[in-house]
């Protein structure tokens, strides 16, 4: 089974500072990608709107190498989140590549696979929504930044052996003058492969007293988010955030975590539930939560959950609770 993570994909701290280093404003992309300007201040994003803001920068550099060589080096290390700062202190590029792959977890859409053999190491990107694939720019950038680690880390100017993409890039040879090495579209994989030996080569950056520090708190956000990231809560979220006036429907939600209708139902299946019954289960919660504010209307409550008329919130509710919604404020409001 598909480990699945998260149904928001967290936007990278240094994204919008990186783009107006470039001369675009977080409102050009907004507006680029015919999102609502509330975007900006999204600390994390459903996949949808997530790709749509990398697909809209990469139309506004007018062309994706050139997005990508210029991003990358734009962002200053300072700006990474914990869990990919810590890959820069650590002790050398391997150190470093194996903290990425771990950490890739909490910041998805994609995860990393690492290769050694001979005298390469092969870093390939797998997707886990595979369905709906990242944007060319987006899958340049993590290559790219991979390699940027290795370069800031040890302070040379590593170049790749080899760089591979499955989709088009755009102005091969400006990713060729960046990588170093022959780029390859239309491949079966994602890959950056390197030269072995410069995963030995230390990180003049290390800090092993502030990796003491950041390595113990990526590592219980990254079990937290392990122990709240099946496929069901997910689900259940995306419902709890689209009750209002309305009843969510499938195509809606797998449209959302970059799934298709048949591979939502089938994890579901593997959760051991079904869309419907996770359904009611957030329409009943939310209700609940709802009812235990007396300043809500039952009618109101009523709606915000997806009920066109108040009667068949009420025979819903008695199914879950065995009592009408009144009764049960009232119960609630003596127990406190």
């Amino acid at each position: 089974m598909t480990p699945f993570t998260t149904d928001r994909i967290a936007m990278p701290s240094g994204f919008w500072a990186g783009l107006l280093r470039l001369g675009i404003t977080a409102s050009d992309v907004a507006r680029q990608a015919r999102l609502p300007l509330t975007v900006i201040q999204e600390p994390a994003l459903a996949a949808a709107p997530y790709f749509a803001i990398w697909q809209a920068y990469s139309e506004l550099m007018g062309d994706a190498a050139a997005g990508i060589v210029k991003l990358v080096s734009a962002f200053a290390s300072a700006q990474y989140p914990p869990a990919a700062l810590a890959t820069f202190h650590a002790r050398d590029y391997r150190d470093a590549l194996n903290r990425m792959a771990r950490y890739k977890a909490m910041c998805p859409p994609e995860s990393l696979r690492i290769q050694e053999g001979g005298e390469l190491c092969t870093l390939e990107l797998d997707s886990p929504n595979g369905e709906q694939p990242c944007p060319p720019v987006l899958v340049g950038i993590t290559l790219a930044y991979l390699l940027e680690l290795g370069r800031r880390g040890t302070g040379r100017q590593l170049t790749a052996r080899r760089v591979e993409f499955s989709q088009d890039m755009g102005d091969v040879q400006a990713l060729e003058a960046y990588f170093g090495c022959r780029v390859r579209a239309g491949a079966d994989a994602n890959r950056l492969t390197l030269d072995r030996r410069d995963l030995d080569r230390p990180f003049v950056s290390h800090n092993e007293e502030l990796l003491e520090i950041l390595t113990p708190a990526v590592d219980r956000s990254l079990d937290e988010q392990r122990r709240s990231g099946s496929i069901s809560e997910t689900v259940k979220r995306i419902m709890k955030r689209s009750l209002t006036g309305g009843r969510p429907d499938i195509a809606a939600v797998a449209s959302e975590l970059g799934l298709s209708d048949r591979t939502l139902q089938r994890r579901l299946t593997e959760d051991g539930t079904t869309f419907k019954s996770l359904l009611a289960r957030a329409r009943h919660e939310r209700a609940c939560e709802y009812l235990a504010d007396p300043a809500i209307d039952i009618k109101e409550v009523a709606f915000l959950v997806g009920y066109e008329d108040q009667s068949s919130f009420y025979r819903a509710f008695r199914q879950w609770e065995g009592e009408t919604p009144s009764n049960w404020r009232s119960e609630q409001g003596m127990a406190g």
